[in-house]
């Protein structure tokens, strides 16, 4: 516990240095008794919504979802094996497990359990979560284990040997950090993590990378790299892609920008490119992903375009970059994948996906559509293995049909593997695109999803998601939750891609960046009043919910737009924009919203910090707001001080706070149903009351 807080104070040191006048301070303690038993007792108001008709029904069928064992267990290729984490009602924390292709191939795989982390948890007494494994090729037999307390993103990191299935005695072990750790070869790691004072960001990242031999201690390894206090993070990665063997230094100078090099005894030799542009090194290419425009020679490049060159001839200054791929109007990258001889890119148009093989010659590249991939819904694409074969996996999915897993490979069509079964029943519901005009004329598309001949009248209860931030999209993807919880009882939801998101590249994003943010919330209001426009709903029937930023985007509709909505429900939020620097990873997230400790940039901030941005005189919505103690990313504190403050001034505020889960929310399927089921019964409740019982009848006086 003390240790815990020790870690919280260092990565937020400004408790001090917070004006007095905020008489919720205390609540920023994240395990500090009192702030946990005001947390308990809000809790205990907000459960009696589980008392709502229908609510143990919910939550049960959703957690039937989550423990099901007809989900498809996605794999991930390690050597000849295939990986999978497994969730069900007898293994909540999760099974490591492996099959091969041949029996993952058919209906009913055998695994083998390779790590219970259910069976760990209880042995260690600590409540891990998985957190991932990185495994040294070519034998993939000893992996790096990642384990969290609760979900939370700092882990322990651990060296595992996958043949004995067993924690390695005496091998490389990592205390609990935000850290990295990247093979060189058996013995030998490059390691970021909390080294003691001064190592890390002031965003509570590694800001050192050492490079540890096994048997030695680690606080005397070697420093192999550093980045500054006011980097974001710093570290050493190694890429043992054979024949192309390197140590690539990155600083990630803030969330948008870095700096890239190849690091040799004699130091890191830095790679020339714009600093907002990300670098991928593919073998003997340079890729760079632009993200403001780029001249080279007589030639410009405009923002969202990806460029290659062969990475030699580039830092000897030879710079013939050739674009691969040049966003218009309405096309954006939305990522890539590397398969062993060929680049896939996931572009949308219009935020509809579309897939493209590339692949480099020796004068040009050549490039075609991948075969067999869908036109309608989302795709997304990975590599099977990127170092040795040109497999890939294919998802596809949509609003209203379950998702499909596909295996291919690049040049033939793709077979079907797995896929999910119907878990609500979509029948009658259609998928519509519309568009909504924000303040200064911009038209910002969004999803529909509702009954076939829906009658505009009004009369329809809606819910509109968003998130509008990061540069992150926002496409169409099957959610039972969603399904069960909502369209199935029918709701109309809706998906609003506003700015600052990535459906249309950098410029979408960049477009509500900082002093700009509040294009965003006037993009995201414009979809609620045209959905009113529309005649779909009505303002005491709409309902709007966001997570983590798309909390704050919700705050501010709560500050800025209460008008437009009849419920609000606001997730791992950011709200008090003043203190969301100091508190945990908040200082990486400048780049997005600005520096509130500049006064010139704390003006604009202001504008949209709900937490110092509310009118108490004014109506405003019910309000869910929930956390999770235990998120390390966005602070607990966001939440329940708004809680907090909107109770004092009896507001209709709902707070929930569950005590595991990290960013996520929960730490387990019981967790996530019991929180799902929480936020439907409170949009029920409050978008659709039941009526009023009708007063008994009286019989007419008699004479």
């Amino acid at each position: 516990m003390l240790d815990l807080l020790l870690v919280l104070l260092a990565s937020s040191p400004a408790l001090a240095e917070t004006p007095p006048e905020d008489p919720w301070l205390w609540l920023e303690d994240v395990e500090g008794e009192q702030a946990l038993d005001w947390a308990r007792e809000r809790n205990e108001v907000s459960g009696a919504l589980a008392e709502a008709p229908g609510f143990t029904e919910l939550k049960d069928r959703l957690r039937a979802v989550y423990d099901s064992s007809e989900k498809i267990p996605y794999v991930t290729k390690i050597g000849s094996s295939y990986y999978n984490l497994w969730r069900d009602a007898d293994h909540p924390r999760g099974l490591w497990r492996r099959t091969s292709l041949e029996s993952y191939r058919t209906d009913a795989p055998e695994w083998e359990t390779v790590l219970d982390v259910d069976a760990l948890g209880k042995t260690e007494e600590v409540g891990w979560v998985w957190g991932g494994a990185d495994c040294l090729a070519p034998e993939y037999r000893r992996c790096l284990v990642e384990l969290s307390r609760g979900g939370s993103d700092a882990t322990v990191m651990r060296e595992f040997d996958a043949v004995d299935k067993a924690f390695v005695e005496g091998g490389f072990d990592l205390p609990e950090a935000k850290l990295g750790a990247s093979w060189v070869d058996i013995d030998t790691l490059y390691v970021g993590t909390d080294f003691g004072e001064g190592s890390l960001t002031d965003s509570g990242y590694a800001r050192t990378s050492r490079l540890w031999k096994r048997g030695t201690d680690i606080a005397a390894a070697p420093t192999a790299y550093e980045g500054e206090a006011s980097d974001v993070w710093a570290g050493v990665r190694y890429d043992d892609t054979p024949g192309f063997e390197r140590a690539v230094a990155v600083r990630a100078t803030t969330f948008y920008s870095s700096t890239v090099g190849l690091l040799g005894p004699k130091g890191v030799l830095p790679i020339d490119k714009p600093d907002d542009a990300n670098a991928t090194l593919w073998k003997e290419w340079l890729l760079l992903e632009l993200r403001s425009d780029f001249s080279v020679g007589k030639e410009t490049f405009p923002a969202g375009s990806l460029i290659a060159a062969p990475l030699k001839l580039w830092m000897k200054g030879k710079k013939k970059p050739t674009p691969l791929f040049i966003p218009s109007d309405t096309t954006s990258l939305v990522r890539m994948a590397t398969t062993k001889d060929h680049l896939v890119l996931n572009t949308l148009d219009t935020v509809k996906s579309r897939i493209e093989v590339l692949t480099p010659g020796k004068k040009a590249w050549a490039r075609a559509p991948l075969a067999g991939a869908p036109a309608n819904g989302r795709v997304t694409v990975r590599a099977v293995d990127s170092r040795d074969s040109n497999a890939y996996w294919m998802t596809t999915t949509d609003f209203v049909t379950p998702s499909t897993l596909w295996w291919g490979e690049i040049g033939a069509e793709p077979t079907a593997l797995k896929q999910l079964p119907s878990f609500f029943d979509a029948t009658g519901l259609a998928v519509s695109q519309h568009m909504a005009t924000s303040k200064d004329g911009t038209k910002i598309p969004y999803f529909q999803v509702a009954r076939e001949g829906l009658a505009m009248d009004g009369s329809h209860p809606t819910l509109l998601y968003g998130y509008g931030g990061f540069e992150i999209s926002l496409q169409p993807s099957y959610s039972a939750t969603r399904g069960i919880g909502w369209l199935e009882a029918g709701g109309v939801y809706t998906v609003a891609n506003i700015r600052g998101g990535g459906e249309f590249g950098p410029r979408w994003h960049q477009a509500a960046l900082k002093d700009k943010r509040h294009r965003a919330y006037e993009d995201f209001a414009a979809v609620a009043a045209d959905l009113v426009a529309r005649g779909v709903t009505t303002p005491e029937r709409l309902g709007a919910m966001g997570g983590s930023n798309g909390g704050l985007l919700i705050g501010n509709m709560y500050t800025l737009y209460p008008e437009h909505f009849g419920a609000l429900v606001c997730k791992v939020p950011l709200l008090d924009m003043r203190r969301y620097s100091k508190l945990l990873a908040g200082a990486s997230w400048m780049g997005e919203y600005g520096d509130p400790d500049v006064p010139e940039q704390w003006a604009y901030i202001q504008t949209f910090s709900p937490y110092h941005n509310l009118d108490l005189s004014r109506a405003h919505p019910p309000m869910l707001i929930t956390t999770s103690t235990r998120d390390d990313r966005v602070h607990p504190g966001h939440a329940r001080k708004m809680a907090a403050k909107l109770l004092e001034a009896d507001k209709d505020v709902l707070y929930y706070e569950n005590i595991e889960g990290g960013h996520g929310g929960s730490a387990n399927n019981e967790q996530a149903a019991y929180g799902a089921a929480l936020d439907y019964a409170f949009l029920w409740k409050t978008l659709m009351p039941a009526p009023a019982p009708e007063p008994p009848a009286t019989e007419a006086p008699t004479e």
